[in-house]
């Protein structure tokens, strides 16, 4: 598998302020990274760097092995598709001349164009003018540009920005689908729900810093969060509680109907074999850590207490 994307030491100024510090960064072919990040982070300004909009202050940028400043800048750009955080389209255009009007630029024949007005879900207004979408519609626009051409490169930034429930679920199906066809997707968000399932990896930014990044199951191993176990039914309380302190167990009643357990995750184990001996417990709910507790504790100031599930 061979890097798409290489950001080395990069560092970004714009005068005194320092958008980028020393980030690394490297993006696999066919892999789907979600770049997650508080607004103000540095996502936009990485996506800028790897498009070539902007050039890095210092370090070293590459775009299938090459930079996506050089001569070959132009080539490089045809092989991404790009959306945007703000989609703005002129208004007076239809929906179909926008596209096609991207598509000239792309190279990109009319039955294509079209395919993809489809495939986005507004080809019932692909005549309207574009200034009678909703924004949810324009941002389907956008995605639709974005496609064009098969990109072997995606760059996202807030895709599901102003989409509803049902077109964002869409959007993520359309993911999972472009991911089986080896299309590599860079996914900036701030909006954590519901992306944990449709990345490879993640890349938390703060401050214009890569605070950590991995595969989910790595990024919990590197924080040793606690699991949460959730018990219930009749438990008996004699040398039980006890046992479960000794594997590094908290102890709090859920909701009068049970108990709810924190505890080491290397305990886990462990403490399921206790809770099967008891024949009082009548169900068990584990709760691994989530994207959000873990963008959460990558997140936390140094000093601060330990982050919760």
């Amino acid at each position: 598998m061979s890097a798409v994307v290489e950001l080395r030491k990069v560092v970004k100024r714009f005068g005194d302020f320092v958008a980028l510090q020393d980030m690394d960064l490297c993006i696999q072919e066919g892999e789907i990274l979600g770049l997650l990040g508080h607004n103000g982070a540095g996502k936009t300004t990485s996506m800028k760097l790897i498009l070539g909009v902007i050039e890095a202050s210092a370090g070293e940028v590459l775009l299938f092995g090459e930079s996506p400043t050089g001569d070959r800048a132009r080539d490089l750009r045809r092989r991404m598709g790009y959306l945007p955080e703000s989609v703005s389209f002129y208004g007076q255009l239809t929906g179909r001349e926008v596209l096609d009007y991207f598509g000239r630029l792309k190279g990109v024949e009319r039955a294509a164009r079209s395919a993809v007005l489809e495939r986005v879900g507004i080809a019932h207004a692909a005549d309207r003018r574009v200034r009678t979408y909703s924004k949810g519609m324009r941002q389907r626009l956008g995605l639709a540009q974005a496609l064009l051409g098969h990109p072997r490169l995606l760059l996202l930034d807030e895709p599901t920005a102003g989409l509803d429930p049902t077109a964002t679920r869409e959007f993520y199906l359309m993911l999972d689908e472009l991911r089986t066809q080896g299309t590599t997707v860079l996914l900036s968000s701030h909006v954590l729900p519901g992306i944990e399932r449709h990345i490879d990896r993640a890349a938390i930014l703060g401050s214009g810093r890569l605070l950590a990044a991995g595969s989910l199951a790595e990024l919990s191993q590197r924080a040793h969060l606690p699991i949460g176990i959730q018990v219930r039914g009749q438990c008996s309380r004699e040398g039980w509680e006890q046992r479960l302190i000794a594997e590094g167990a908290r102890i709090q009643p859920l909701n009068g109907a049970g108990l709810e357990l924190r505890a080491p995750l290397a305990s886990k184990m462990a403490i399921m074999r206790l809770l099967l001996e008891d024949p009082g417990v009548q169900d068990v709910d584990v709760v691994t850590p989530t994207l959000d507790s873990l963008y959460a504790h990558y997140n936390r100031p140094p000093d601060s207490a330990e982050a919760v599930l």
